[in-house]
């Protein structure tokens, strides 16, 4: 095959519909994520079994949407010759699906340390640390909403919700790691501890999937 063959109109489209199952296994890879977000939050604030029983086939899923788009991103690069966006485009999707499997796997995080909490009466922060995951999972959403409809404005609206979990960090952080005359063991609140790090941890690679979107659309990081 000439140098030039991968020009040709037969050899672009095939590479436009090779990137758009590309996309919608990413988008479907996202979906996946979203749920096991709302399974662990279904462990951690409501005890729910099923959820905790259900996440471990989800990651599994996750894990094998994973492996196939980063070796199909890598066979584009190296088999044909993307232009400019394209070329943005597939990178950003190696990066970004990092992200997703990162937040996938905090979920199940969230669903071991629900376990771990159980043996505890709830504490009196737990409906300030579930506004935040509500938060943090909206972020999930509008982020991967703007990647579906290739949106770069979509960011702003996830900034200002990371700035709303960032400050639900902090003073749940404050009120956690320096609670005084604390009844019997310690556990739950190093639990908590860990819980909302995680939380915060999954909203900053959603708002990573958001700045990828815009550098997508923009070729600019935000």
């Amino acid at each position: 095959m000439s140098l030039s063959s991968a020009n040709r109109p037969c050899d672009r489209n095939h590479f436009k519909r090779a990137l758009n199952r590309l996309e919608q296994d990413v988008l479907r890879m996202g979906a996946l994520v979203e749920n096991s977000f709302r399974l662990g939050h279904q462990a951690l604030f409501y005890q729910n079994l099923e959820a905790i029983q259900e996440i471990t086939s989800v990651e599994k899923r996750i894990d094998r949407y994973y492996r196939h788009i980063e070796i199909e991103c890598a066979s584009l690069l190296t088999l044909q010759s993307p232009v400019a966006q394209d070329l943005r485009l597939v990178s950003a999707f190696m990066q970004l699906i990092r992200d997703l499997e990162r937040i996938g796997d905090y979920a199940e995080d969230l669903t071991e340390i629900s376990v771990k909490l159980f043996a505890y009466p709830p504490h009196p922060c737990m409906s300030q640390i579930e506004e935040m995951s509500h938060h943090a999972q909206a972020m999930l959403a509008s982020s991967l909403a703007s990647l579906a409809d290739l949106d770069a404005t979509a960011g702003q609206a996830v900034k200002v919700l990371d700035d709303k979990v960032d400050n639900a960090y902090d003073q749940l952080y404050q009120t956690l790691a320096f609670q005084r005359d604390i009844p019997g063991v310690v556990e739950p609140i190093v639990l908590l501890v860990l819980a909302i790090r995680h939380i915060e941890r999954m909203a900053d690679h959603a708002t990573n999937i958001g700045q990828r979107v815009t550098y997508i659309v923009t070729g600019h990081r935000s």
